[in-house]
């Protein structure tokens, strides 16, 4: 079996034929896509590093007594209402997240106070610092011609900032748009079934995204394909690596990272034929900074610099693994393994369909499965079934 990397010196600048019909379909970069207006896009991780470490130049972070905290509201402009921290002269106004996160922190509900008039939710909002239990929080502002109230957290929330993951995707992908063989993906042509790699880099294709509250980014080494076995017609079923990650310095989300490879991106950046989906969560906790320098960070070098032999290999002894031989062995494979009679029925039909035999080998097998959980419309339930597509190949 031909398992290799396509050589770097073949013109693949036109682009090469992939089988999307196999692995997983994952959605996550396209939700962002889709939900990311004109100025949370970014052309380059150059620009987007810029615009994150800018911000939290303009920013400082302090401890502060809850109860030390006064609200201000005037009945005279009943939607404006402001908070005056220990120390301020000048009230600063809380973002829509910070309201929320502070009325969360004191147990008063935001969306009830937020229908309130301003010195009613004010005076709501007073008690419930003056009688904080927890007594302390972590406040961040950003001076942008005034000063807002960007984060409230408990005191032991452990900030890891935008800018410093992007810094280490930087360590790896250069710009993000080829200037190293990480960069912004191409896209695939349903018309043909060609992945183009190269496509230029716009507010329409990129995606590289930050908001005021998260930062998330995609990159592809797209120009290095590999070889890993051929497809029912004899071609080549070809892979690249990807990897997305996601932060989120106010306290709106985790910090992440997924890596996996896949062999296609749509237009409106949905993930194709995805294998070995892999992704590591780091909450920020008192020790969320520690865990990103050791974990986090040196988990992504690792990975943008591994050699895909393992990969090859693994999917090598998947196709090798011959589990059935008869339409017995194949009912009694999978139902040991938990599908229902009818899942059954549908994996061997599945495969049968696309490879124009039953299934015989483990990676036949998962590949039924997972065209099945494509199928599935519920998100649980697919999940479930790629689950169970997951633990087959890794005990290969």
């Amino acid at each position: 079996m031909n398992t290799e990397i396509i050589d770097a010196g073949r013109d693949i600048s036109g682009g090469y034929k992939v089988d999307v019909s196999r692995g997983e379909n994952v959605d996550r970069v396209s939700s962002e896509w889709f939900s990311r207006p004109d100025d949370e896009r970014y052309l380059s991780l150059d620009d987007l590093f810029g615009s994150v470490k800018g911000r939290a130049e303009r920013s400082r972070t302090r401890t502060v007594e809850s109860a030390s905290i006064r609200v201000e509201a005037h009945r005279d402009n009943p939607e404006k209402l402001g908070l005056v921290l220990p120390g301020a002269d000048e009230p600063i106004a809380p973002t829509h997240w910070s309201f929320g996160q502070l009325s969360s922190l004191v147990g008063a509900p935001a969306a009830y106070l937020r229908q309130l008039p301003a010195p009613l939710a004010g005076i709501n909002l007073q008690y419930g610092l003056t009688n904080h239990r927890a007594e302390q929080i972590k406040t961040m502002e950003v001076a942008d011609g005034r000063t807002e109230l960007r984060a409230v957290t408990g005191p032991d929330y452990g900030r890891i900032y935008d800018h410093e993951l992007v810094s280490a995707v930087q360590r790896i992908a250069g710009n993000g748009i080829g200037d190293t063989r990480w960069k912004v993906p191409g896209v695939l042509d349903w018309s043909t079934g060609i992945y183009n790699p190269r496509v230029d880099v716009t507010k329409e294709t990129t995606t590289l995204y930050a908001s005021d509250r998260d930062v998330f980014l995609f990159l592809v080494d797209d120009m290095n394909p590999i070889e890993a076995g051929l497809l029912p017609d004899g071609s080549p079923d070809l892979y690249f690596r990807g990897f997305y990650c996601w932060n989120s310095e106010v306290g709106a989300k985790t910090l992440g990272i997924a890596s996996f490879y896949l062999r296609a991106v749509c237009q409106n950046r949905n993930l194709w034929g995805v294998e070995d989906f892999q992704e590591i969560t780091i909450r920020h906790s008192k020790y969320a900074a520690s865990r990103f320098a050791n974990e986090a960070a040196p988990a992504l070098s690792r990975f943008a610099e591994s050699s895909p032999a393992p990969f090859i290999d693994g999917i090598r002894a998947a196709r090798e693994k011959i589990v059935a031989r008869s339409e017995e062995d194949r009912q009694d494979f999978l139902r040991k393994r938990g599908f229902s009679k009818a899942e059954t029925s549908r994996i061997v039909e599945t495969v049968l369909a696309e490879e124009g035999r039953p299934p015989e080998s483990v990676f036949d097998f998962v590949q039924g499965i997972t065209a099945i959980a494509r199928s599935k419309p519920q998100q649980n339930a697919r999940l479930v079934m790629e689950g169970k597509a997951k633990v087959l190949l890794e005990k290969v």
